[in-house]
């Protein structure tokens, strides 16, 4: 089980993994051995509270696919399994965003000082406005 929240934690099972050959300089080293890890979860059938699910849709952004499978790829170090430790770590990261519970907003009326504020500061300004327009007197 990894924990990710004191009350949360997701099986290893609905982790999958797959090794590739990383991309961009490296030498012999990227052309034969494969260090790139690819970490796929399956958010649909994990067992997370529904609107959990829904703040990670957006959180994910492009790394969770139309079937609804979060795939994360890394290829930092390498090491293969220093790059599943660094897959694993933005998993439980992203997770933790998810499950972060914003703080509702409690809606607030104005006071009467502010409403008068707002109103005398409406009437200067429209005061100012209205001695632009008129026309001097020319006698």
């Amino acid at each position: 089980m990894i924990r990710i929240t004191d009350s949360l934690a997701i099986d290893e099972d609905g982790i999958s993994w797959s090794a590739m050959r990383a991309s961009g300089p490296g030498g012999q080293n990227v052309n034969k051995v494969s260090t790139a890890v690819e970490l796929r979860f399956d958010v649909g059938k994990a067992f997370l509270p529904e609107d959990m699910k829904a703040r990670l849709r957006p959180l994910a952004g492009r790394q969770l696919t139309q079937e609804g499978v979060l795939v994360i790829t890394a290829q930092e170090t390498r090491s293969q399994e220093r790059n599943r430790e660094i897959a694993l770590q933005k998993l439980v990261e992203l997770l933790r965003k998810a499950a972060h519970r914003p703080k509702r907003r409690i809606a607030t009326k104005p006071t009467r000082a502010s409403k008068t504020r707002r109103l005398d500061s409406k009437s200067r300004h429209a005061q100012t406005k209205r001695l632009r327009s008129s026309r001097p007197d020319t006698d």
